[in-house]
Order: C-alpha cells, then sequence, then structure tokens
C-alpha cells in the first residue's frame, strides 16, 4: 500500500520548523528517521497534510556532557548512540540497550528524539529515560519548556507534547556511582520486546540503594515498577517482587503471550537484574 498524498517541507531553522507546525497544527507531521512514520503513511495510519522534514536543522544533533548532565540532541541516531564512547562512559545504560533496537538498518536511521517523541510503550528509550530521571527540552513558537520523563509519557503513543511543538533535546543526570543494567526478552532478535526492563541502583555493601525499575512492555506506556523499587530499597537482591510487581505493570495480552505470562517474565527480568547490579 502506498502512502496519502501530503506536502513536504524542509525547513532549515528551528523557529521556521515551529512556525510551520503552529500554521498547520494537526495536519503537520514532523519526519525525522522515519522509521515508525513512514510505516504508518504506508499502512493509511496516518495521513498528514504536511510532513516536516527537520533533519536540516542545526542544534538539535549531538551528544555532550554539560555540567552534571549527558544532553542528547533529538536528532542523534540509534545508532550513534550504541557506538558513542561518551555514551558508554557516562551513561552505560543507554549503550546497554541501543544494541536491542530493531536491528542495524533501523539504529542508522532511526532517531533517540523520535522515539520519545512517539511513546510506544514496548520501546527502549522511554524506559531507559525513567529509570535515568531524564528531562526532556521541548520547543516551539511559544518558547522552550522541560518536561521530566515521569511527567511525559501519558499513556499509549501520548504524551505531555502539546499542539506544534517539538522535542529538541534529552538531559540526563549523570550517576557515577550507580550500576546499570538493560535486559529483554523477545521471540527473535530484532523483534519488539514481550517484556524488557531498564534497571539502575547503587550498590553498597551487597545492598542496593537507589533502586530504579522501568519496564516496556508492561502496560500502554514506559512504567516505573515503584512498588518493587520500594521492596528492593536498601535490602539484598530480592528473590521473588512477582507480588509488587502485580500492583505495578498492566501488562496487555497479545496473539502470543497471556498478561499473566508477561508478569512472570517481569519478575525473571528483575531477579536478574538485581543480582546484576548487586554482583
Amino acid at each position: 500500500m502506498k502512502s496519502p498524498a501530503f506536502a513536504y517541507a524542509k525547513p532549515r531553522t528551528l523557529d521556521e520548523a515551529c512556525g510551520l507546525l503552529e500554521a498547520h497544527g494537526e495536519e503537520s507531521r514532523i519526519i525525522a528517521g522515519g522509521q515508525s512514520l513512514v510505516a504508518m503513511l504506508n499502512l493509511r495510519l496516518a495521513a498528514p497534510g504536511l510532513l516536516v522534514d527537520i533533519n536540516a536543522i542545526e542544534g538539535l544533533g549531538g551528544i555532550s556532557v554539560q555540567g552534571d548532565r549527558l544532553v542528547i540532541g533529538a536528532l542523534v541516531r540509534h545508532r550513534e548512540i550504541e557506538q558513542s564512547g561518551m555514551v558508554a562512559e557516562n551513561c552505560p545504560l543507554l549503550a546497554q540497550a541501543a544494541p536491542h533496537i530493531a536491528h542495524v538498518a533501523i539504529r542508522n536511521s532511526g532517531t533517540i528524539g523520535g522515539s520519545i517523541a512517539l511513546a510506544d510503550p514496548a520501546a527502549e528509550w522511554p524506559a531507559c529515560c525513567l529509570a535515568l530521571d531524564a528531562t526532556f527540552r521541548l520547543v516551539s513558537k511559544k518558547g522552550e519548556r522541560r518536561v521530566a520523563a515521569r511527567d511525559f509519557f501519558k499513556g499509549l503513543f501520548a504524551t505531555a507534547l502539546r499542539p506544534a511543538e517539538l522535542v529538541a533535546a534529552i538531559e540526563i543526570p549523570l550517576l557515577p556511582n550507580h550500576r546499570s543494567v538493560f535486559l529483554e526478552l523477545a521471540r527473535r532478535r530484532g523483534d519488539y520486546a514481550i517484556v524488557g526492563l531498564a534497571a539502575l541502583a547503587r550498590p553498597e555493601g551487597g545492598r542496593l540503594h537507589d533502586v530504579r525499575l522501568a519496564y516496556l512492555g508492561g502496560g500502554d506506556a514506559p512504567i516505573l515498577a515503584r512498588h518493587a523499587m520500594q521492596a528492593a530499597e536498601g535490602k539484598p537482591p530480592a528473590a521473588d517482587l512477582s507480588a509488587e510487581l502485580a500492583r505495578d505493570l498492566s501488562p496487555l495480552a497479545d496473539l502470543e503471550n497471556r498478561a499473566a505470562t508477561k508478569l512472570h517474565l517481569a519478575n525473571v527480568l528483575a531477579r536478574r537484574a538485581l543480582a546484576a547490579l548487586a554482583a
């Protein structure tokens, strides 16, 4: 199936892009890597009147350490994050998660900003950003604002983005005393995860502190497993968090897995992750 007809614009500045989004409203869509949007167009799941290509805009790319934060521009490709020594040194969770994103061809084109804005509950970056307590820098003609990841994801493909607003950068606090691990279970390498986990903690004396467990595939949005985190806080790795995870997660059954199966797998991943963090 071919996509519906649409107009196309490639602005050179952020101000020009925001102006186009404001002028065309809900008829406009941003395209960067296009790894999700192009498929949606071809399946007629999206039919915008105007595509705004933001790839030529300077200032939306690059990875840098600014003070106590790692800053990643919205146009940074998944593969760039995967191969970045700066990311591996300052935010290893992202380096651990990147190879799980689809296949290399997809990672060469897809962008972190696009993944955040789409808010697919089965995607890796939204869960990582929750675990890392990241902040998103959002811009529009009305100015700039920052929204914490915990306040950004609202539901199935729903976010705190306002009309004519776009993701410009992701800001991640540096956590030099924390360990991280990223785990996911999928039927085949490159498939969407059945369930996945982005985990961080600060180990001390065989116990885990500042435990963070963020799940993908655990509901209609990425989810911080707060009850499980509380149960694991200040303790040696817990053997079983199934009761807590049942309160935290609301996985949706699909053609291949029951909700109960996904809850069981979420507990398996928690056990593995906490053991790795404490090792």
